[in-house]
């Protein structure tokens, strides 16, 4: 059985002395759900605090505060904690729509900064962040936890050592539960996500870059709003994200990939299934949902297997995880692994492994999905 579980005694994956864990203190704007989870990982992390959170929601202001424990201040407005609250490093998860607004205001100080995916809702916003960097030494590092999925990470190993041969398709499937209910409900609509192929499938065209190792020239996509939500109706209107598609993309070196997404379907065994097919095997990442959706509650183990052409026979093994990480969030583990990285960054400088050009091509290739599930048409790069 494969195990990845949290360091002893260091929040970094490398071989740091506790001597070297200077406390890190975080300021969190956002402190709605993702919020929560960040500040439950953040407790897991030696050294680490949460000594400020800012939400204009009361509720979810005052549960961040004492989720983080003593000593954390908490403010209805961001600008007021940048002024009055000490810390080493700022998380940014609002929603999406208002990431432009706060990092316009958060840049203008040199502090670390690990903002929640997507960067920004448009193509447009991602660039002013990009030029916005330029005048800035401290790191931004966009928030693609699925990356750090302990099962994506051992696939991504097998295919740098060569399992799967020369890389030829890549395959991600995701059938998860709908969009869930936030404040102001305001993920029911393109204009505040960018989209459900923005805001959710980022992560996933991030994946696909990675795994391909190349950049995407063509995009294809399908998809409609077919189940959830139809009942719902707002000030603004009914709403208008997409709850299925399946997205095509074309990559520069000849790889192809392709997404599945369907968001009605809780009822799935594994959320996601990530297949990498070469020209010697294919490598499968399977990878559960939260333990809060299953039925009985209980944390499930992802899984990884390989199936060689040569031997048409199967190899599976299950990637285990600390269940204290899997219990922190809904990720399987990959905010903790993520922040364990950012947090060493803060600490001992660095480059972020996740860049401003990194968010900046997940949200385009979204956006491009977006555009051609609207018209119909392929989106060319």
């Amino acid at each position: 059985m494969l195990s990845q579980k949290p360091p002893a005694h260091s929040a970094s994956p490398s071989s740091r002395s506790e001597n070297d864990l200077k406390p890190v203190r975080y300021a969190i704007i956002g402190s709605g759900m993702m919020g929560h989870e960040h500040i439950r990982n953040i407790a897991l992390l030696a050294g680490a605090s949460v000594s400020a959170v800012a939400d204009p929601d009361e509720g979810m202001r005052l549960t961040a505060r004492d989720l983080a424990g003593a000593g954390c201040a908490a403010f209805a407005d961001y600008r007021e904690m940048l002024s009055a609250a000490e810390f080493d490093a700022l998380l940014i998860a609002s929603p999406n729509h208002t990431h432009i607004d706060v990092l316009s205001d958060v840049m203008r100080l040199d502090k670390p900064i690990l903002v929640e995916k997507p960067l920004c809702t448009t193509l447009a916003d991602c660039r002013k962040v990009l030029a916005m960097q330029e005048a800035r030494s401290a790191p931004l590092w966009v928030a693609m936890e699925y990356r750090y999925m302990p099962p994506v990470q051992r696939l991504l190993k097998e295919l740098r050592d060569g399992t799967a041969g020369n890389l030829k398709m890549i395959s991600i499937r995701e059938h998860r539960f709908p969009f869930l209910s936030k404040v102001g409900d305001w993920n029911r609509f393109n204009s505040k996500t960018g989209g459900t192929l923005v805001e959710k499938c980022c992560h996933f065209f991030d994946l696909m870059r990675l795994i391909a190792e190349s950049e995407p020239v063509r995009v294809y996509a399908s998809g409609g709003v077919d189940v959830n939500f139809l009942d719902e109706e707002y000030p603004e209107g009914r709403p208008d994200i997409l709850d299925n598609a399946f997205v095509v993309v074309d990559f520069a070196n000849g790889v192809r990939a392709m997404l599945d997404l369907c968001m009605f379907a809780e009822g799935s065994y594994w959320q996601e299934i990530i297949s990498a097919t070469g020209d010697r095997a294919r490598v499968d990442a399977f990878i559960p949902g939260p333990s809060r959706f299953s039925p009985d509650g209980r944390e499930r183990h992802s899984e990884i297997a390989i199936s060689p052409r040569a031997t048409k026979r199967e190899i599976r093994e299950e990637v285990e995880v600390d269940e204290a990480v899997l219990a922190a969030g809904d990720h399987h583990g990959s905010t903790y692994f993520q922040h364990a990285k950012f947090i060493d960054l803060v600490r001992h400088g660095g480059v972020p492994e996740v860049s401003l050009d990194d968010g900046l091509k997940a949200v385009m290739i979204g956006a491009a999905a977006e555009e051609s599930a609207r018209t119909h048409r392929a989106v060319e790069f």
